[in-house]
């Protein structure tokens, strides 16, 4: 028994190595296939290194804003994000849905944006900028892009409070955009870091219009910021100025004169260019007030002269004419404009808006001569808007928005004799209310 019990152990011991031996090249085994598969991801990402290298330099970015509005009155006529239609005072509007690509690659960007509203698809940017590499200070931008002008232009419209720009600028700059280059200069330190430039020339028909003369426009603007970081403070701020013209296919030139536009008729003013000028100044101050939140305040004054028709008042632009009775005639206005704006937050998710803004489209002419003769229109007409607004931000993509622009125009002579002028004797009932659901990413 003795002897069995030592041949049982032996053979145990036996069978227990051998399997363990048997584990051992199962393991062996089983690491290289884990090698030979980790191997294998290894060679397809180095593969793939160069196309995700490329692919993390794209960045998409959008939003879209879906509102409510309702008017004082049917058919209003206004800048509160277009136009109400005939017989209605209140509507869903799908005010902007925008998706912008930038491909950064550090000196040089392409960048590409479109909306798709209701309108149809526009495109809002399309441009390339390129960087110089030693002083990594001045850049290059050719395309479609915003006007170098002012502060409002550029202030993108899914972080802008108020739901539009003022009147000034929706009728001064329609679309905000042109075609274009410019040259950018700011330095990343140094005696002039808090120093910026941004001018260019521009085709001076708007973004998506065709170029119709051989006159292109200038657009500049010479920037300041100074940070006062101890004292919660920051001051921002800029000159700037248009240089353009607007070509003359009439001879009918119309300019103001004693509180009436009066006509000239030489045939030399066909083919010639009338001068549009603007010369703005702009400031931002943003503190940081103490248990309330942060606030800012915001301001911009604009004035010049502008080209215009005996229709409208807005940027125009005059194309080649082959007659000098087939073109339409030029009003030349002189104009002024301001706005001022104050945000405030209350704690991190909540801001009270208040922003004022007046636009004079004709500042030769007071509200009681308009209407005097058949010369004045309604677009010689002065405005005002109080708008007053409280922001919600439910998380970092939603904001919710309601706004109620208070809209008072300048009263025209009680007696005019014309049927279009007739409603501004009095104030028109143009008020707009708008409630805005907006996401962002």
């Amino acid at each position: 028994m003795k002897y069995l019990a030592t041949i049982a152990a032996i053979f145990l011991l036996a069978v227990s190595m051998r399997a363990q031996e048997a584990d051992t090249l199962a393991t062996k085994s089983e690491v290289q296939a884990v090698k030979d598969a980790v191997d294998g991801v290894n060679e397809t990402v180095l593969g793939m290194l160069p196309t995700l290298q490329a692919l993390a330099k794209i960045k998409f970015t959008g939003y879209i804003q879906s509102q409510f509005q309702v008017a004082d009155s049917d058919g209003v006529k206004g800048f509160a994000g277009g136009d109400f239609a005939a017989g209605l005072h209140q509507r869903f509007h799908l005010r902007r849905a925008r998706l912008k690509m930038n491909y950064d690659n550090d000196l040089t960007q392409f960048v590409l944006q479109i909306d798709v509203a209701q309108t149809g698809l526009a495109i809002k940017d399309a441009y390339i900028s390129i960087k110089e590499p030693w002083l990594r200070t001045f850049t290059l931008t050719s395309g479609v892009f915003d006007r170098p002008f002012g502060f409002e232009i550029s202030y993108s419209s899914s972080n802008r409070e108020a739901p539009e720009r003022t009147r000034m600028y929706q009728t001064l700059f329609p679309g905000e955009r042109d075609l274009g280059v410019k040259i950018e200069a700011a330095p990343e330190s140094g005696p002039l870091s808090f120093l910026n430039f941004k001018g260019g020339f521009f085709n001076g028909t708007r973004e998506n219009t065709v170029e119709n003369d051989n006159n292109k426009d200038f657009i500049g603007r010479l920037g300041l910021s100074l940070p006062f970081d101890e004292a919660n403070l920051s001051v921002d701020g800029g000159v700037s100025m248009y240089s353009g013209n607007v070509r003359s296919n009439s001879r009918a030139y119309w300019t103001m004169a004693n509180s009436k536009f009066t006509v000239d008729s030489s045939l030399t003013n066909y083919g010639k260019y009338a001068e549009r000028t603007y010369i703005g100044a702009d400031l931002q101050l943003t503190y940081d007030l103490p248990v309330i939140g942060g606030m800012a305040l915001r301001g911009e004054y604009i004035t010049g002269k502008q080209p215009g028709t005996a229709a409208s008042n807005s940027f125009y632009n005059n194309g080649w004419v082959t007659s000098p009775a087939a073109g339409t005639p030029l009003y030349m206005r002189n104009f002024a404009g301001f706005y001022i704006n104050y945000i405030q937050n209350i704690g991190m998710k909540n801001q009270f808006v208040l922003k004022y803004d007046e636009f004079d489209p004709n500042t030769d002419i007071e509200g009681s001569s308009i209407g005097l003769d058949n010369t004045t229109s309604a677009n010689d007409v002065k405005y005002t808007t109080l708008g007053v607004g409280w922001i919600y931000h439910w998380d970092a993509n939603v904001k919710f928005t309601v706004y109620y622009d208070m809209v008072t125009n300048e009263k025209v002579y009680s007696g005019t004799k014309t049927a279009a002028l007739y409603p501004f004797t009095n104030d028109l009932k143009d008020n707009v209310l708008t409630v805005r659901m907006q996401y962002k990413f």
